[in-house]
């Protein structure tokens, strides 16, 4: 995910050089690096990283538990058992699969964003992760970007990078995860907890599983941890706001961007109806922010037809991994 300052405000001057449309941005625009990050913004992410490196050791370990003795996941306990493990770290080694493959796909992720940033002078700060004692054990991670976007293919590839990245990852992590998965009839039915099917997972269950019912699988922990990968790369390619499906919208078309943002964030709130409560959470945001999204420095220049296939891998993205319910508790 990428966050861009709402402050930033280009000056009179800068919108003299860039009108009428030049044939490339100027050149002090492009030619200057990033900053060099502060000792305190790396102290910062290092920190970030770390905290959520235990909370998703702590989640790791019951994934890795409930796999050993083949049985779904019990979160009655979840809280208890998670403060348990915090105070007691020897006991957080089972959990290295889940929380090294996640935190990679997470990793692979915003440095996507982070080095497309780079390639184009763009100034962003490292990536920061959010701890939380949640069921997947952190609420993602997310870059700034300080500075002024040139064009249109860079914000578009700045945007695609990240989810491009972090997807090529939690594929071959999905797999290794679901060859090593069990077969246990009824497994699904003995849980409160319930994890929806992405596309991309049903096709491989589909390859590597063949003939048997996705209720009756119990995944591996790096299988699971590439699901929570792919349902992050879901929820950063929706089309709206400042997301990174924001970002590849506003370079298709900025002018039906903030429409089309509306329109998605209303979409949402059926879903939360229908589906899953945290979709409100969602359109809350969404309709919070406004739909704002800084401007380019020259947003003439055009994208090309290579961005515009690149788009469609995009879309291909968002519908292997977006399911309406990711998330079901029945008990």
């Amino acid at each position: 995910m990428t966050q861009e300052d709402d402050h930033i405000k280009l000056p009179v001057e800068v919108w003299a050089r860039v009108w009428p449309p030049p044939a490339a941005p100027p050149a002090p625009y492009i030619d200057v690096g990033p900053r060099a990050p502060r000792h305190k913004q790396l102290a910062i992410a290092l920190a970030l990283f770390l905290l959520t490196l235990v909370s998703t050791l702590a989640v790791g370990v019951q994934f890795a538990r409930a796999y050993a003795v083949g049985k779904s996941p019990d979160f009655n306990e979840f809280f208890s058992l998670y403060m348990k493990l915090l105070a007691h770290p020897s006991l957080l080694a089972p959990g290295i699969p889940f929380a090294f493959t996640l935190l990679g796909i997470l990793l692979a992720h915003e440095l996507g964003h982070f080095f497309a940033c780079r390639a184009y002078g763009i100034d962003a700060s490292y990536p920061y992760f959010i701890p939380a004692p949640t069921l997947i054990g952190t609420l993602g991670a997310f870059i700034r970007i300080r500075s002024p976007i040139p064009t249109r293919g860079a914000l578009f590839d700045v945007g695609i990078a990240g989810p491009f990245v972090g997807f090529c990852l939690a594929i071959p992590a999905l797999a290794f995860g679901v060859a090593h998965s069990k077969v246990i009839p009824g497994v699904a039915s003995n849980s409160a907890v319930h994890f929806g099917d992405p596309l991309a997972l049903r096709l491989m269950l589909a390859w590597l599983k063949p003939g048997v019912k996705s209720a009756d699988i119990l995944l591996h922990p790096i299988a699971r941890a590439a699901w929570v990968g792919l349902f992050a790369t879901s929820l950063n390619l929706i089309p709206a706001g400042q997301l990174d499906g924001g970002h590849i919208l506003y370079a298709l078309d900025a002018r039906r961007h903030a429409r089309i943002s509306l329109a998605v964030a209303l979409a949402l709130v059926p879903l939360a109806i229908f589906f899953w409560w945290g979709w409100l959470a969602w359109a809350v945001l969404l309709l919070a922010l406004r739909f704002r999204h800084p401007p380019l420095i020259n947003p003439w220049r055009p994208l090309g037809a290579r961005r515009m296939l690149w788009s469609i891998v995009a879309l291909t993205m968002f519908v292997l991994c977006f399911l309406p319910a990711p998330i079901v508790v029945t008990g």
